[in-house]
């Protein structure tokens, strides 16, 4: 007689078993792999997923603080179960473990469902038969944010939320990160959150550290654009009034932290402590980390500030600077004592008003300049300290000048800024003096893809268009970006906020960089040189 395989046995037929003496993490690891090559590249792109490497699951592990005899755990977006079975491990071989753990899962891919419970069920037996503690272990199959946005409501709102899965003690986390429409429902829910096109990991962040416990842990593992810029503007201030971080690590390479998946992403893990209220202590301890990628996480560097070294607290913008080094943290010091800012100086900056797509009737290939058209300048048009116009390559290098008035600007000095870098390029800025005498024209065109400094008032001198132009460019001005600025764009919200130094010291570089042949080999220099005056050595980058 032939039996019929039940529905269960069906589903489950293609999971393999644990190995003998298998780490639940490491089976958890085996079984996501196994699923994931089954899946296409726009499908896992699509559901964000992308496998936890067991090194940095155990890292992210190790960071739990709070203890107890019963203990809930909290993981939003398990996937397979690495991040929470390391969780789980972790507390489990402590000298005085937990004797009941709670552990509550969401996962909204119904295909991970069945490889999630079969980790799960192997986890809860790997507890009891290793470690007499009871696991109690919940998969709830929906979406995590829908289920709890309202977590988000404001504190003095008429009607409590309510929910059994909240207070937490530990939150432990690597959510999906793809960018979702304002319109999505998600997005609409966590409304007090989110800003123009939100990333949905940021949601998933905002919702976990509500739902712990005053007191509690979270843990996560994200994309480090949270950290600044004006899309995380309302992200950061909801959530820095919750989570007090307590330890923040950076990986160097944006490929090597999930290299695996092949993901070119610059990542953080964040570790931090629920609050009562918004933050007070300002000199509370925190630590930074930093690594190449997982494989020398145990070889990471750290180092210790305070609070306040990392987050302005008196500032809405609430931006999560990260001085991986001693240098870094001088260059913050150093740079912050600078009395200007591009509005003091009386200067502004815009981004390039020639969309090309919009302009299509407008934007050509070939042009008669200055009678008929302009020069159209786009990113690869400008390089440190040069711009080069035309390259005569496939994009269109001209614009017409009949009924394209609005979007060109009067032929001036400027200092033009690429609004994009390459994911590893060695600079995140890359600026060049636009000097209006190099161009017979009444009028230029620049695209969309970069930002332009000017004089709000007049005309930047030539001076001024190479003095600025250098000090962005700069190793100094770079390694202060890249403290404050977690992702590949440059936007001119960010560089408004930056200091700039005495215009007479703005003014004294830009006369000297003039006088070089190839600039940007000597810039550092210059600008030690130039700064060594008023400023001990030991404060500019790479003077020691």
């Amino acid at each position: 007689m032939v039996v019929e395989p039940s529905h269960e046995s069906t589903a489950r037929s293609f999971i393999p078993p644990p190995a003998p003496g298998e780490r639940p993490t490491e089976y958890a690891d085996r079984i996501g792999e196994y699923h994931v090559a089954t899946k296409s590249e726009s499908h896992r792109k699509q559901h964000g997923l992308y496998l936890t490497p067991v090194a940095a699951a155990d890292f992210m592990a190790a960071q739990i603080r709070v203890t107890g005899d019963r203990l809930r755990v909290l993981d939003p977006a398990a996937g397979t179960g690495i991040l929470c079975c390391a969780a789980v491990e972790a507390l489990a071989e402590r000298d005085r473990p937990p004797g009941w753990i709670e552990l509550v899962a969401y996962e909204v891919d119904a295909e991970l469902i069945d490889p999630l419970q079969a980790v799960l069920d192997y986890l809860q037996d790997w507890c009891l038969e290793e470690h007499g503690i009871k696991l109690e272990e919940r998969i709830e199959s929906t979406d995590f944010v829908l289920a709890h946005a309202e977590t988000l409501r404001r504190e003095d709102s008429l009607i409590p939320y309510e929910s059994d899965d909240r207070d937490f003690d530990i939150a432990i986390s690597n959510p999906p990160y793809f960018k979702i429409n304002k319109s999505d429902p998600r997005a609409v829910l966590a409304s007090s959150v989110v800003y123009g096109q939100p990333n949905i990991y940021a949601l998933f962040m905002a919702v976990s550290a509500a739902l712990v416990r005053p007191g509690g842990d979270f843990i996560s593992i994200t994309p480090r654009s949270f950290t600044s810029g004006l899309y995380f503007r309302q992200f950061r201030r909801i959530f820095f009034n919750l989570i007090q971080p307590t330890l923040v690590h950076a990986f160097g390479s944006r490929r090597e932290a999930f290299e695996r998946d092949d993901v070119l992403q610059e990542n953080v893990i964040l570790r931090g402590t629920r609050l009562k209220a918004p933050p007070e202590d300002r000199q509370a301890p925190l630590a930074i980390s930093s690594s190449r990628g997982v494989r020398d996480l145990t070889e990471a560097s750290r180092r210790s500030t305070s609070l306040e070294a990392v987050i302005d607290l008196d500032n809405g913008d609430r931006v999560l600077r990260l001085p991986l080094s001693e240098e870094d943290a001088r260059v913050l010091d150093l740079v912050d004592s600078w009395p200007n800012t591009l509005a003091s100086l009386g200067l502004g900056i815009s981004t390039g008003p020639v969309v090309p797509f919009r302009a299509k009737d407008l934007v050509e290939r070939e042009g008669q300049v200055p009678d008929s058209h302009v020069p159209l300048l786009w990113m690869n048009h400008v390089r440190p300290m040069q711009v080069s116009w035309p390259l005569n390559r496939h994009k269109p290098e001209y614009i017409k000048r009949q009924g394209a008035e609005k979007l060109l600007l009067p032929n001036r000095n400027y200092v033009l800024l690429r609004r994009f870098t390459a994911k590893e390029e060695v600079r995140r800025l890359s600026a060049a003096p636009y000097v209006a005498q190099s161009m017979p024209i009444p009028q230029v065109g620049l695209e969309n893809h970069l930002n332009y400094i000017y004089r709000q008032a007049g005309s930047l001198t030539d001076e001024e268009a190479w003095g600025l132009a250098a000090l962005y460019n700069s190793r100094l001005l770079d390694t202060y970006f890249r403290c404050l600025n977690g992702h590949t764009q440059v936007n001119a919200t960010e560089l408004r906020a930056m200091p700039l130094p005495a215009s007479d010291f703005i003014v004294e570089l830009g006369e000297r960089v003039q006088q070089l042949t190839n600039p940007i080999d000597y810039l550092d220099p210059l600008i030690a040189d130039t700064l060594s005056a008023a400023t001990p050595r030991k404060s500019v980058v790479g003077q020691t």
